[in-house]
């Protein structure tokens, strides 16, 4: 079983931090790799930050000018000031005297420094390793998965001989590992039991302090730690509160408040999960911390007690908590389970604990951690509570409810998207679902279920679906609280509907079960929680889910299944030493070059002489930093913009500071004649739409807005200033996050025409602006509209949206000058679209009753021909997903390739993706 130690202080990265501190008075015990930091011990809170509003900054070897000064006064009443969290400014209050700094401490540098083999890095910095190569060959096979006959089998092959190597046999390669400079040391006991068991508990783990020091010291964290409680809000008046990470919500504030004046609090993230790492063996349990990038430290391997006696019990895992976690805790006890029953008499023991709900544990691992209440450790997770609940109960209520068979069907019939997962054999039959899997469900269920299951039951699921959505906001008001509240009211109010379809049954007996016993569905009430902790997403367990397999069967796979735990330790104490070993020679390395770069006499004045040097948490980041990086299209923009030689117009570009833009730099058809794109295309009406566009906007060349809308003025064969035009078949949109405080994937927008795959080609959805006033910004203004009503009948009669429009987007061109000619028109980027609007609804609402969505339908002109328009690419403002609106039984005939293309109702389904979702919502 694994169980993670993490930090919820932290602003940017989900690191695993903890308690660093010793002593509550001596100010010479110190932990931050910049030596700007001393500390308290009070139980699971300590240390101290660097002095800026509580931000701890960890960069190796950046000596402090007063290392005893305290941090900045913090403010008795709320102040304006910007973070990068939020785009917009928020007032903030720090909590007064939550940070003190005592003395320098030791460096990331120092410590390498220290080592008792530092002199012979002096002369070679990879000692015990001859050089570079020989370190990378070395470090390549320390961290590699083969066992050591494999390495043994390598080295001995005859290329291998060849090189100048200072190890020969994996024996004097693991030797070499041990010289490295040291990482937390793995400790090793057997736990002794009141009750016999099969099989001896030997517990592995390290000492966590260790584990915390070691990241809070490392240069990839500087200036990534916040540890100062603060209260956010969005006005000067501090009347709505915002909870975003921990250290804005209550509990913080209130442990901080308990603490002597100058300790700053430090919180400990435990999250135990079990696997399996063979399947020789008997069970085993590991600690670890929350896992980015490298952020983590696996702290210990639990093992599960199998006892003679056949009921469970817990309490050993307790136990080894309470070893591995005492250097957090203090002495003080803060309560016990008092039980009318001799814990030794087992069979009376659980009968008496089974009257009372209890688990049987009375020696519970946090009875004598102060601060440590289980109401406020204990949090909602996202991917246990929510996803696998949806999975668990939503999905088999939604397949009973509107049939396995048509459910499956419909989901077969969604078009593809790039990104999200394709669910071509429907869901009612796929085995081992992943979180990923129950995520992209939720995505479509609402809109597939429309018109075929119960009004009641659509309503209940699709307020279980908002709950979720709305409750993993990275950022929540207390406006916000109120709409979880109300989705919660709005399952409770219908979900008698769930049962007298008779969609909840149960597992075994599939009999109609006329209660609501579901453990997950009890603790859906997160409002107490987001006050206590902030945003629940920073919870969530999905990274600890992965680390299984980096952490334990990655390591497992390099043993030879004897013994294995101790194996796995030595693993992973070998590929902390090769990190951590790789990071300071880079940094030796390159600040060796700046020094001879600044002596160089053939060096410019105004280069590096003077400058900062080399940026530690740079090289942290590059070695440390995730694999698997977002690309920011945002930051791509910026640097194509001030490049001189960037290709114009620029493929990569920024639509104010909501949205960015890239088009590959290759089109996928480099030059076509109009009328074979209008052919190839199935758009009969293309030569007449661009001639409407070029004389109604392409003349100045200017940026301006074109409404769709008005009739076809042009002829279908009206001549054209140009002849050909480049196109793409997909463009990726980027827009900034909701919320603000994270930049989200790019989402592509395919126009990709009939193909031998695909007869009628593959057409994505989007949002685009048509008013050029400009009131109202795209995420923040939703899909606003203004209603027309008809006086004489008095009823709606249609919707105009006065500031956006969803189209279907077909073509994605450049129209190119004849050769040797330059244009303004020719400067811009145009799709071609097929506008769709939006049905009104009954009492003047644009929402559809049971799912809370917009229906759209074709819009058509006047001669029955589908509305297409030109419209710049640079009025994109998001992507959409249209859903076919499939009725009570969706059509036989229809399949994945025709079913967007034969339909002419939708539904614009907001639950595609969650900033599309919270922006949509607002409408």
């Amino acid at each position: 079983m694994m169980l993670d130690i993490g930090n919820p202080c932290h602003v940017r990265l989900k690191i695993a931090m903890k308690d660093a501190m010793r002593d509550a008075t001596s100010s010479t015990s110190s932990s931050t790799s910049n030596g700007n930091m001393s500390s308290t011990s009070n139980g699971n809170m300590s240390s101290t930050s660097n002095g800026k509003n509580g931000n701890t900054s960890n960069t190796a070897n950046s000596p402090t000018s007063n290392p005893t000064s305290t941090a900045t006064s913090p403010m008795t009443s709320p102040t304006s000031t910007s973070t990068d969290l939020w785009s917009p400014r928020f007032f903030v209050e720090h909590f007064k005297g939550a940070a003190k700094i005592y003395q320098r401490g030791q460096t990331f540098q120092d410590r390498f420094n220290m080592d008792a083999y530092a002199t012979h890095c002096k002369e070679n910095i990879y000692y015990p390793f001859a050089s570079l190569q020989d370190w990378e060959l070395g470090s390549f096979l320390l961290c590699s998965s083969l066992s050591m006959a494999a390495i043994d089998q390598f080295l001995g092959l005859e290329l291998i001989k060849a090189l100048s190597l200072s190890f020969h046999t994996a024996k004097d390669l693991r030797g070499h590992a041990e010289l490295l400079p040291a990482v937390p040391k793995w400790q090793y006991r057997i736990i002794s039991t009141t009750h016999p068991t099969k099989q001896p508990l030997h517990l592995y783990w390290r000492d966590p302090l260790d584990c915390i020091e070691a990241l809070f010291n490392h240069p990839h964290f500087a200036n990534e730690l916040d540890l100062t409680p603060t209260r956010v809000y969005d006005t000067v008046d501090c009347t709505m509160r915002k909870y975003t990470e921990w250290m804005t919500g209550d509990a913080a504030w209130s442990m901080q408040s308990q603490l002597p004046d100058g300790a700053t609090l430090l919180g400990v993230i435990l999250s135990s999960d079990k696997t399996s790492i063979t399947n020789m063996t008997g069970g085993r349990m590991a600690t670890r911390n929350k896992a980015s990038s490298h952020a983590f430290l696996l702290t210990a391997l639990l093992p599960i007690a199998e006892f003679l006696h056949p009921v469970k019990r817990m309490q050993s895992f307790h136990q080894c908590l309470d070893i591995i976690l005492e250097p957090l805790k203090q002495a003080a006890r803060i309560g016990r389970m008092i039980i009318t029953c001799d814990p030794l008499d087992v069979e009376g023991y659980f009968d008496e604990c089974s009257h009372f709900r209890l688990s049987g544990v009375f020696w519970p691992f946090w009875r004598n951690w102060p601060l440590a209440d289980p109401s406020c450790f204990l949090t909602p997770e996202a991917l246990h509570h929510w996803h696998r609940q949806f999975y668990d109960h939503d999905v088999q209520w939604c397949l009973r409810a509107v049939g396995a068979q048509e459910l499956d069907f419909r989901f077969s019939l969604l078009q593809q998207l790039t990104t999200f997962r394709h669910f071509k054999d429907g869901i009612s039959n796929l085995k081992q679902v992943t979180g990923r899997a129950q995520c992209d469900m939720q995505r479509y269920m609402v809109a597939l279920i429309a018109d075929a299951a119960p009004p009641g039951v659509v309503i209940a699921i699709r307020a279980l679906m908002d709950f979720r959505y709305l409750s993993q906001a990275t950022m929540i008001d207390e406006s916000h609280c109120g709409l979880i509240l109300d989705a919660l009211k709005q399952f409770h109010d219908h979900k008698q509907e769930i049962i007298a379809c008779g969609a909840r049954r149960g597992t075994k007996s599939n009999s109609v079960l006329n209660n609501w016993y579901i453990p997950k569905l009890e603790l859906i009430s997160v409002i107490p929680s987001i006050c206590q902790v902030g945003s629940l997403m920073q919870w969530s367990a999905d990274t600890t889910e992965h680390a299984h397999i980096t952490l334990i069967k990655d390591p497992a796979d390099s043993t030879n299944h004897n013994n294995y735990d101790a194996q796995i330790c030595r693993f992973l104490d070998w590929n902390e030493k090769c990190r951590n070993f790789q990071i300071m020679t880079s940094i030796i390395t390159q600040s060796r070059s700046h020094q001879q770069a600044a002596a160089s006499p053939t060096i410019d004045d105004d280069s590096h002489v003077g400058g900062p040097g080399v940026n530690e948490e740079v090289v942290a980041d590059d070695l440390w930093g995730p694999r698997h990086i977002v690309t920011d299209f945002f930051k791509i923009a910026q640097q194509v913009s001030s490049d001189i030689k960037a290709a114009k117009p620029l493929r990569t570009f920024l639509v104010n500071t909501s949205m960015a833009i890239h088009l590959n730099f290759d089109a996928s058809i480099q030059r076509i004649p109009v009328d074979v794109v209008a052919e190839k295309f199935s758009l009969p009406d293309l030569r007449g739409a661009l001639a409407d566009y070029v004389e109604q906007e392409g003349h100045t060349g200017l940026p301006t807005f074109h409404k769709l809308q008005g009739p076809r003025c042009a002829q279908p064969d009206a001549p054209l200033p140009f002849d050909d035009l480049r196109v793409w078949f997909k463009v990726r949109i980027q827009q900034a996050s909701y919320h603000g405080q994270s930049t989200p994937p790019a989402l592509m927008v395919n126009a990709s025409p009939p193909s031998a795959t695909g007869k009628y080609g593959h057409y994505d959805a989007a949002i685009f602006t048509v008013d050029d006033t400009k009131l109202d910004q795209w995420p923040a203004s939703g899909l606003k509209g203004v209603f027309q009503v008809s006086a004489r009948v008095l009823c709606l009669m249609s919707e105009k949206l006065a500031g956006h429009t969803v189209v279907e987007v077909h073509l994605v061109m450049q129209p190119l000058p004849p050769r040797g000619k330059t244009t303004p028109w020719a400067a811009c980027f145009l799709t071609y679209v097929q506008r769709l609007d939006v049905v009104p609804q009954r009492r003047g609402s644009s929402l559809e009753h049971t799912t809370q969505m917009h229906i759209l339908k074709r819009a058509v002109r006047s001669a029955g021909v589908p509305f297409g328009d030109i419209l710049p690419l640079d009025q994109i403002r998001s992507f959409a997903h249209i859903v076919p609106r499939f009725g009570p039984v969706a059509d036989s005939c229809l399949t994945a390739e025709n079913s967007a293309h034969s339909a002419q109702v939708f539904f614009l389904n907001k639950y595609i993706d969650k900033e599309f979702y919270y922006a949509i919502s607002n409408s």
